[in-house]
């Protein structure tokens, strides 16, 4: 039987019983560095960064003689090729399978000459350009939900009796998914709606969660695990919102005159997404405007312990990412 359908023959029955982000893209993908203040980049975990360049824009397109490129990483160390760094003759840098402690300051050394033409006189210019470059994934989803019913009397077991059905019914909904239903609660309340009389109405809420037990099954072969669940979870949201609207249209549509006396009330339907970051990651709009919806790693001096939003102060910590204060 259609969930629709199930549980209007419950409440007839119950009736009766009472990417990367950076401000400085080009087309191209190419990131430029900018003389006097660093250039910041988000890389989402696991990916390739954009191209890193060695120049700012206005020199990239001027001649530069005898260019000379050094690479500097957050360890203030020499940047060498290996697997997840590539370092190409021209100065471009490029970091592969991005983690967590791949992130901070990397800095590049331009070297070049000006010659003047009269007396062949050489000048050695030097320009350093800083790009501070962060981790990110991103968030987890979790919806929100509210509906309401209409009831006979806040006093009685069929108000419980809905309420467990409807949870049943909304987790069998959504299972294959892997979604379920979590902290589901209800209050009954009393209403006054203009020209009408009282009415008893059951305020129903709960959260929709993609983390149904098995669901790391889902990560098999996959490093980004979010966007596999983000995406269920958008189809279990979708199933919600398909689900109300049929108890809507049942409501106007296959009753005459006799409506039970609990029925779902129409328009009451409300979603609101919630975020989570995983653990070592965080929100930060003001820190991170260019990646305000993402996840960023927790910068030095703060960490992230659990499924907070935000990066917790803590001094001790030296790392990117950290999940604890030590």
């Amino acid at each position: 039987m259609l969930a629709w359908a199930l549980l209007y023959a419950v409440l007839w029955s119950l009736s009766g019983v009472g990417s990367q982000r950076s401000s400085l893209f080009n087309i191209k993908g190419f990131v430029y560095g900018t003389v006097g203040h660093p250039v910041k980049i988000y890389v989402k975990l696991h990916q390739t960064s954009p191209v890193l360049i060695c120049m700012d824009i206005d020199r990239a397109n001027k001649e530069t003689v005898d260019p000379t490129y050094l690479w500097t990483g957050p360890n203030e160390n020499t940047l060498r090729g290996n697997s997840q760094i590539n370092i190409t003759n021209t100065g471009e840098l490029v970091l592969k399978d991005f983690l967590e402690p791949l992130s901070g300051l990397y800095s590049c050394m331009l070297s070049y000459k000006t010659i003047k033409a009269e007396t062949q006189e050489e000048t050695t210019i030097k320009k350093k350009y800083d790009f501070l470059i962060f981790a990110y994934r991103e968030p987890d989803y979790s919806y929100h939900m509210a509906v309401r019913f209409t009831t006979r009397s806040c006093v009685g077991r069929h108000n419980d009796l809905l309420f467990r059905v409807l949870k049943k019914i909304l987790d069998n909904l959504i299972s294959d998914l892997l979604c379920h239903v979590i902290e589901p609660s209800y209050k009954c309340h009393f209403v006054k709606l203009p020209e009408r009389d009282f009415l008893y109405e059951l305020f129903i809420a709960f959260q929709v969660n993609p983390f149904a037990p098995g669901w790391r099954s889902l990560c098999s072969g996959s490093a980004d695990c979010e966007d596999i669940t983000n995406h269920n979870i958008l189809k279990a949201r979708d199933r919600m919102e398909e689900f109300f609207r049929k108890q809507a249209h049942i409501l106007h549509h296959h009753f005459n005159r006799t409506v039970p006396a609990m029925h779902f009330v129409d328009h009451s339907f409300q979603v609101t997404r919630i975020d989570n970051c995983r653990p070592g990651f965080g929100k930060n709009e003001g820190l991170h405007s260019n990646c305000a919806s993402c996840c960023v790693v927790c910068s030095p001096g703060t960490f992230s312990p659990d499924v907070d939003v935000t990066c917790q102060i803590c001094v001790s910590v030296h790392i990117y990412g950290a999940k604890a204060c030590p």
